[in-house]
């Protein structure tokens, strides 16, 4: 299968180009780190993606997480469908709602209430100024490649597209805000201990993701985790888990369960929505009740537990709670097949590659490794990550486009897929 033709989407990227700064509406989607043509997707259907000019793909991207049972899985569309049929949006309460924060919290028992947004960067947003308001302090701690949305504060070394483009921050974010953002190296200990001691009183939370998808797959070493918790809680401050990428992935209960987390905060997005937009931020009952009105912290939105949201994320749930064992043992399966089948094919070629996996979720480093941290993950040779992409691509697979963000595996994907996958790898290694 060749689908390097992509004229169509070539035509499609110029007139989009005359609308939107780079053609898109979000930069990685530019392809600029990977090059060639971005196809234009026309529709998608179970592991397969089809762009404007016929060409089929496997999806290793999964819109950057959400659909873990696939596209157009049938019980998300005709819920969908369903909840269409009696309006878009209301702007008031609807049953739904609780019917799926019913569903979240029965796999987050940590969430003792949550309020529902329409992004990933909206619940982050959301914590951190909860965060903030319940210890009364300013700073925030965050960790270098992880990304948490795109609002002020939290685009200090926040890897993803602006490592992917090779920009070290983000052009209008005053020095003042960023400088209320400590960036430290991930699954390094000591130094967030120096930044308490530095600090002392003045550091409102930790925000990390439990496992970084957005300087690549990065695990947390062992007992990190409970070493933040355990200096929070000497020093005051809140402990919040991004679990917007990890949610529902690595585990049904997300990394909270998988790595029995205690946090006091935790967000979460994508799946939850069933890949319509949507985000989730909640937590400890003390600090969830100072939201508004209850409390005197605000936030807002119109478009919050959207009705077409709650309908998809309550049918993706259903489904995963249902089938729990068999959805997981098969996405780690197919997961661990896939990877390792890769990573052999690299070590035969005699190709520097690193391989970092959490359940459904990894990513393949061009260097020798190991990669535990962004600084580690940026000696990457991007260049041939890039090769490597556009090979696969030519031969419908698609990755995601850029070194530094995670790939993804669905309940849809099977074992052809896999040998496909890795027969075209070993060919774009040997050529």
């Amino acid at each position: 299968m060749n689908t390097a033709n992509r004229t169509k989407s070539q035509q499609l990227q110029a007139r989009a180009e005359q609308f939107f700064p780079g053609g898109v509406n979000s930069p990685v989607r530019a392809f600029r780190s990977v090059g060639g043509a971005p196809p234009f997707i026309a529709r998608a259907e179970g592991a397969c993606l089809h762009d404007a000019d016929g060409n089929r793909y496997i999806d290793y991207f999964g819109s950057w997480g959400p659909m873990i049972l696939g596209h157009a899985f049938p019980p998300v569309v005709e819920a969908i469908a369903r909840a269409a049929k009696n309006s878009a949006s209301y702007g008031a309460s609807t049953a739904a709602e609780a019917d799926l924060a019913e569903r979240v919290t029965a796999c987050y028992p940590v969430l003792e209430k949550l309020r529902f947004v329409s992004s990933g960067t909206e619940a982050t947003m959301s914590a951190i100024r909860l965060a903030r308001a319940a210890t009364n302090r300013k700073l925030i701690i965050k960790f270098e490649g992880c990304y948490h949305g795109h609002a002020d504060g939290l685009l200090v070394k926040a890897g993803s597209g602006i490592a992917t483009l090779g920009i070290p921050g983000s052009a209008g974010v005053p020095e003042e805000i960023a400088g209320l953002t400590l960036a430290l190296p991930y699954n390094d200990v000591a130094a967030v201990e120096a930044a308490f001691r530095a600090h002392p009183n003045q550091i409102a939370a930790i925000i990390l993701e439990p496992v970084v998808g957005n300087a690549g797959c990065i695990l947390p070493a062992e007992g990190y985790h409970a070493a933040l918790r355990k200096l929070t809680r000497e020093h005051g401050a809140l402990l919040i888990i991004d679990e917007v990428m990890t949610g529902f992935r690595v585990a049904l209960g997300g990394a909270v369960e998988r790595f029995s987390l205690d946090p006091d905060l935790v967000t979460l997005g994508k799946i939850v929505g069933g890949g319509l937009p949507v985000g989730v931020y909640g937590g400890k009952r003390q600090f969830m009740d100072l939201i508004a009105p209850l409390g005197p912290v605000y936030q807002a939105g119109t478009l919050s537990g959207n009705p077409l949201a709650m309908a998809a994320g309550i049918a993706t749930l259903d489904y995963l709670i249902a089938h729990k064992v068999e959805v997981y043992s098969k996405l780690e399966s197919l997961s661990k097949q896939l990877t390792e089948g890769v990573a052999t094919a690299a070590r035969e070629a005699g190709i520097a590659l690193t391989t970092n996996r959490c359940g459904a979720m990894w990513t393949w480093f061009f260097t020798a490794g190991p990669v535990s941290n962004y600084d580690q993950a940026a000696t990457s040779d991007t260049a041939a990550f890039g090769r490597f992409h556009n090979h696969l691509l030519n031969n419908g697979i698609w990755l995601p486009p850029s070194q530094f963000e995670a790939a993804f595996l669905s309940t849809a994907h099977t074992e052809a897929d896999i040998a496909q996958t890795v027969s075209v790898a070993r060919e774009a290694f040997n050529n």
